[in-house]
C-alpha cells in the first residue's frame, strides 16, 4: 500500500477509526469512506474527547499535575514568547470561591485538580522593564492575541494529555464571568487575564457521556476560499444534535437556535460584557 501499510494493518484499522468518526459527525457516508485512514492511539484519544463533571473522590496519582504542565510547555507559542501561565488551584476553599464566580459549577467543587490558564504579559513585562526596554509592542492588541493563542494551545495539550492519562476534564468559560473577582483571589498583577479554567479528574465510571457531534466538515472546512455555510448542512446537524440531545436526557433544541440565543444581546454575556473596561483598568492598552 502506498501509506506503507499492509492489507491487513488496514482492515485492524477500519474499525477504531470508523466507529470514532461516525461518533463525532453522526454521519455514515463519512465515516465509511475514512474507514481505513491510518489511525493511531493519538487519534483515538483526540476524537474520543467528552467534557466530563462528574469525578471520583479521590486525589490524582503523584506527578500528574507535572506532566500535565510539562505537555502544556510543549505546545506551540509565538516566537517562544511563551506569554501564558497556569495556576493549580487545589484548595477546597480556594475551589468554592472561585465557583462562586464561574456559576457555582458543580465540578469546581468536586474536581481534584482546577487549572486556571492565564494570558500572561505582566511576565514579558517585567522582563522588558529589566533590560532597560520600552515594551511598547506589549500595548498593541496583537500582543493580547498572541498571549490568548499561547495559553489555549497549553491548554489543549494539557486535556490531550489527560485523556491519553485516562482523566477527564472540562473548560470552564465561565472564569470571565467575574474577571475582577477571580483576578482577585488569584493575585493576578496587572497585564494578566484569566481566559478559562479545566477541572481534572478520574471519571466517575458510573456517569457518562456520548461523544457529542460536531458541524459538518462542509460548514468548517473551507477550500481556498471562504463559503458561506448550505443551510441543508445546518438543518441536517440540528437534527443530528436533536437525536443526542435526545439520547442523553438533555433539553432537545436546535444548535443553530441555541447558538443564536447565546449571542443574542447583553444578558447573554452572563457578566463578559464589562471585559473590556477590566482590560483598560488592569493595563492592557490593546492598540
Amino acid at each position: 500500500m502506498a501509506n506503507g501499510l499492509t492489507a491487513d494493518m488496514a482492515r485492524q484499522q477500519d474499525t477504531p477509526a470508523r466507529d470514532r468518526l461516525w461518533a463525532r459527525y453522526r454521519d455514515e457516508e463519512f465515516a465509511n469512506r475514512l474507514s481505513s485512514v491510518p489511525w493511531n492511539d493519538a487519534l483515538d484519544t483526540i476524537m474520543s474527547h467528552r467534557s466530563v463533571r462528574t469525578y471520583r473522590d479521590e486525589p490524582l496519582p503523584p506527578g500528574t499535575l507535572e506532566l500535565l504542565i510539562a505537555a502544556a510547555q510543549s505546545a506551540a507559542t509565538t516566537s517562544n514568547l511563551q506569554a501564558w501561565s497556569v495556576i493549580a488551584v487545589e484548595d477546597p476553599a480556594r475551589k468554592a470561591r472561585l465557583a462562586s464566580f464561574a456559576a457555582n459549577q458543580r465540578h469546581i467543587h468536586d474536581a481534584p485538580l482546577l487549572l486556571v490558564f492565564v494570558a500572561d504579559l505582566a511576565r514579558l513585562r517585567s522582563i522588558s522593564d529589566e533590560r532597560g526596554h520600552p515594551g511598547i509592542a506589549l500595548n498593541y492588541i496583537e500582543a493580547f492575541i498572541f498571549a490568548i493563542a499561547d495559553a489555549s494551545f497549553a491548554a489543549q495539550n494539557t486535556i490531550v494529555a489527560a485523556e491519553s492519562l485516562g482523566l477527564g476534564g472540562c473548560y470552564i468559560g465561565a472564569m470571565r464571568n467575574n474577571p475582577a473577582g477571580v483576578a482577585d483571589e488569584l493575585a493576578l498583577p496587572d497585564e494578566a487575564l484569566v481566559i478559562f479554567g479545566m477541572t481534572i479528574g478520574i471519571p466517575d465510571p458510573g456517569i457518562g457521556t456520548d461523544v457529542k457531534p460536531r458541524l459538518p466538515q462542509n460548514v468548517i472546512l473551507h477550500r481556498e476560499r471562504y463559503a458561506p455555510p448550505d443551510p441543508a448542512l445546518l438543518a441536517a446537524y440540528d437534527q443530528r444534535i436533536r437525536d443526542f440531545q435526545a439520547e442523553q436526557n438533555m433539553r432537545v433544541t436546535d444548535w443553530t437556535e441555541q447558538s443564536a440565543l447565546r449571542v443574542r444581546d447583553e444578558a447573554a454575556l452572563t457578566g463578559r460584557e464589562v471585559l473590556r473596561d477590566f482590560l483598560r483598568d488592569r493595563g492592557f492598552s490593546l492598540r
